[in-house]
């Protein structure tokens, strides 16, 4: 099978969760197209896709189906073309990514046009292509804002609502007036007439519906010809059989059966009004959903000072490419990811970390790109640009998980999939109900009961119930250093019963100490620490990290090894000086069937009861020494275990080191279950056996990348991300500092979202359920109650307001634990060097 690939595309016309079901039974069936997700909260479409998928096809595919992929506009400003064989190669560079439909090129004014899917690629992306080809190219000012897109399409609907509102009054104040006062009814009637009332009343509503209102009928009307309706037809249908009964009442009285002849423009024209007034409030909710990734957006600079020969010259961003020198001055963003050449600086990355107080940053330091200098210059080299930047990536895991579609949307979708026919059917009947044995003035009643049903179903609410929650969640959740790169992980992470951890680097600080080195038969200290360093420099392992700075601190120089042999999980061999080394573990000492002194087990046993790791060190066959280091604990680890129990959650560790060390670090915690001397291809085994021992979901945390496939095995896997790229590959979310706080938030985040999606589920459900045979009449025969299409058009633009509200609440989610860093203490370092 191919390799899968993803697109996002811009959708315009959706409304309701029928028309995200079209659009997604749409693409399905377009050849290449794999799967496809709406985010309705987004206007947007997530598409899965292999090689052969033609991107014109699916663009059709969409037309078709009566909502269409938006198509953006852009121009580029490019340097360096001399000829036709320029112009040639900007357009191929240019044609060749992804969803751009045209591109043209003007040698003469240096610039190329390009019509493209919006959202499939970036303009800053486009430059890039045709820099990669050799031309510098810019990004003109009439580049797409998806905010600004937003923003403009609210304040469309709010100008189409105000002129609703201003042909609606009059008609409301004629119809509604005289029925409310009596002695305004006579006045009307003895000044213009009835007829002239009526014919009023006919001409302001009918432009209602010809001007802002037009959008329901233009929509509603054709899909519902072509036997797939939506929100959009309901209300065609309902303000439609309210505008054709009062037309007939007014010019055909005759035609309708005595008694019944009444109008009900009014009717019409307040439904098209409200519910344009409550898109509008809807589109401005729907706007500040997207707050998160506009705000990580806004980090990106937007210029940098680069090295352009002897000069240092001021570019855009999308100039920059790998390997370029560019010059920071204090206050300036980090234009991209890069390795610090010179110079020094404090650094804050709250905005991309969450920690909240600065990083000292020298030579040979990373720095990230749309974090802030503070105090201090300093020059780096860039290392990733581009969609290549953590931001990027960041940006791009933010998307994904805004826009993925969780298991509880799959009882959505079912409903949604019958939900306007059923609405229909149950319209018809009320109406037909209604004709057969309702007093009189039935074929009125009949009228009324079938508009309020048609006009009250809200599929809005259902469609917007997840994804809203999803969208403002997961952004709250970035903003705390929370990424869930996958969807799904959301929900899956509210259930889980267990959090295992590995220990070195995730619970602890990665960088041991050596603390103890006990000689045995007659060796010296010195001579075995010198032997034993000399076997661990070739190691990547945190302890060979520890024995070295000890060696180091001695000042001792230490000879060649040769023949290094690391043996995972248990130690190392190597040869030097002419002699045999072998370190590590006691149970490596035993595979090898060397005896270890009953005292220095006993005081191995010691160590490990103190928290300590002990090893050994054999040199030609026989114990020289037992070492023992010691892992220091990050700073928040024992509350953010603490708040992990708070929440209701068991708390594993898992790790290589002896039964004893692990059981002592576990009591210091508080940790409910240990798996020990575990090696580094046996922690998926040990996952299931926690598993199995729990009954429940596990998340698994780590760091490193023999953490890689425990992590893919638990149910969640949470990599820090301050560990491996493999860990941070194979893991479903990413705390985005080495904080532990990280996961107790990321806990926090997933079950409050999926509280607030139970929520605006339920919320949607039951207003549908409970309304819709209100609205039907059930409650006439007890009652005499009969709602009032009016205020069905009410009730349903509040629907959506209400979930999109509740929605908008997780704005304010506050993180359970606050990450912790060392204080910044300016006056206990030196100043950094300008």
């Amino acid at each position: 099978m191919s390799e899968s690939r993803q697109l996002r595309l811009s959708v315009e016309g959706m409304s309701c969760a029928s028309c995200a079901g079209r659009v997604e039974r749409a693409l399905g069936e377009v050849e290449g197209v794999r799967s496809a997700g709406v985010n309705l909260a987004a206007d947007t479409v997530e598409i899965v896709h292999d090689a052969t998928l033609d991107i014109t096809a699916a663009e059709a595919a969409l037309r078709v189906a009566g909502y269409p992929a938006r198509i953006a506009e852009l121009r580029l400003e490019i340097e360096g073309m001399s000829c036709a064989s320029c112009v040639g190669h900007v357009e191929r560079a240019l044609r060749a990514a992804p969803g751009v439909i045209e591109a043209s090129v003007n040698l003469a004014s240096e610039s190329a046009h390009v019509r493209y899917l919006d959202g499939a690629v970036a303009p800053a992306d486009l430059a890039r292509r045709v820099l990669a080809a050799g031309y510098p190219a810019r990004a003109g000012s009439d580049a797409p804002d998806p905010a600004a897109r937003k923003s403009a399409e609210a304040a469309q609907v709010a100008r189409q609502a105000a002129i609703a509102g201003a042909l609606t009054l009059p008609v409301f104040i004629m119809e509604m007036g005289g029925h409310l006062i009596p002695a305004f009814h006579h006045w009307l009637h003895m000044t213009i007439g009835q007829t002239a009332n009526w014919t009023i009343q006919f001409v302001l509503t009918t432009l209602v519906m010809i001007w802002p209102g037009r959008h329901f009928y233009l929509k509603g009307f054709p899909l519902l010809a072509r036997g797939t309706p939506d929100m959009n037809s309901l209300v065609a249908l309902g303000t439609g059989a309210a505008w054709a009964y009062s037309v007939v009442a007014l010019y055909g009285p005759g035609l309708l059966p005595e008694g019944t002849r009444a109008v009900y423009f009014e009717a019409a024209a307040v439904i098209c009004t409200l519910i344009l007034v409550g898109r509008w409030l809807e589109a401005r909710a729907k706007g500040r959903t997207g707050a998160a990734i506009r705000k990580l957006m806004g980090l990106q600079a937007k210029t940098a000072r680069v090295e352009r020969g002897a000069e240092v010259v001021e570019l855009d961003v999308e100039e920059i490419v790998e390997g370029d020198v560019v010059h920071v001055r204090p206050g300036e963003k980090i234009a991209v990811d890069g390795e610090v050449l010179s110079g020094g600086s404090w650094i804050d990355e709250s905005m991309v970390t969450g920690e909240p107080v600065p990083v000292r940053k020298g030579a040979g330091d990373t720095v990230i790109g749309g974090t802030i200098n503070d105090k201090g210059a300093l020059s780096f080299r860039a290392t990733r640009v581009g969609a290549d930047t953590m931001l990027a990536q960041i940006i791009r895991m933010v998307e994904a998980a805004q826009g993925a579609k969780l298991p509880i949307q799959a009882l959505v979708d079912r409903v949604v999939a019958v939900f306007v026919p059923v609405v229909m059917a149950v319209a018809a009947a009320a109406v037909l109900v209604w004709v057969a044995v309702g007093p009189e003035p039935a074929l009125t009643m009949a009228l009324v009961a079938g508009g309020s049903v048609l006009i009250i179903a809200c599929p809005c609410a259902m469609g917007l119930a997840t994804p809203t929650s999803i969208m403002v969640g997961t952004g709250r959740a970035a903003e705390m250093g929370v990424l869930f790169r996958k969807g799904d992980a959301l929900q899956a992470l509210e259930g889980v019963r267990v959090a295992a951890f590995d220990k070195t680097g995730t619970l602890t600080e990665g960088r041991p100490e050596l603390t103890d080195l006990v000689p045995a038969g007659g060796h010296d200290a010195d001579t075995v620490l010198r032997l034993v360093a000399a076997v661990e420099a070739d190691s990547e392992h945190p302890i060979a990290g520890a024995i070295l700075r000890a060696a180091r601190v001695k000042g001792i120089d230490l000879p060649q090894a040769e023949g290094f042999e690391a043996v995972a999980g248990h130690g190392l061999r190597a040869r030097a000086e002419g002699r045999d080394l072998l370190v590590g573990a006691a149970r490596l000492m035993r595979g090898q069937g060397i005896a270890i002194p009953q005292d220095l087990a006993a005081r191995a046993d010691a160590l490990a009861g103190r928290g300590r790791t002990p090893l050994f060190a054999a040199i030609d066959g026989e114990v020289a020494a037992l070492l023992a280091v010691s892992d220091p604990l990050k700073p928040t680890t024992r509350a953010a275990i603490a708040a992990l129990h708070a929440e209701g959650l068991e708390v594993a560790m898992i790790t290589g080191d002896a039964e004893g060390t692990a059981r002592a670090i576990a009591a210091e915690l508080g940790i409910d279950r240990v798996v020990a001397e575990v090696l580094p291809e046996g922690k998926v085994d040990a996952l299931r056996e926690l598993r199995e021992a729990a009954g429940g979901r596990i998340a698994f945390v780590g760091d490193g990348i023999n953490d890689a496939p425990a992590l893919a095995e638990a149910d969640v896997g949470i990599a820090i991300g301050s560990g491996t790229d493999v860990a941070i590959e194979a893991a479903d979310v990413v705390l985005m500092s080495g904080d532990l706080a990280g996961a107790v938030n990321a806990v926090h985040a997933s079950r409050a979202t999926m509280r607030n999606i139970r929520q605006n589920l339920f919320w949607a459900f039951a207003y549908n359920t409970a309304l819709i045979p209100v609205a039907a009449g059930v409650l006439y025969p007890a009652l005499g109650l009969l709602l009032s299409p009016m205020l069905a058009a009410g009730a349903m633009a509040l629907s959506s307001l209400c979930v999109l509200t509740n929605a908008l609440r997780l704005r304010g989610l506050a993180p359970v634990m606050a990450e912790t860093r060392p204080a910044r203490a300016d006056a206990a370092m030196p100043a950094p060097a300008e």
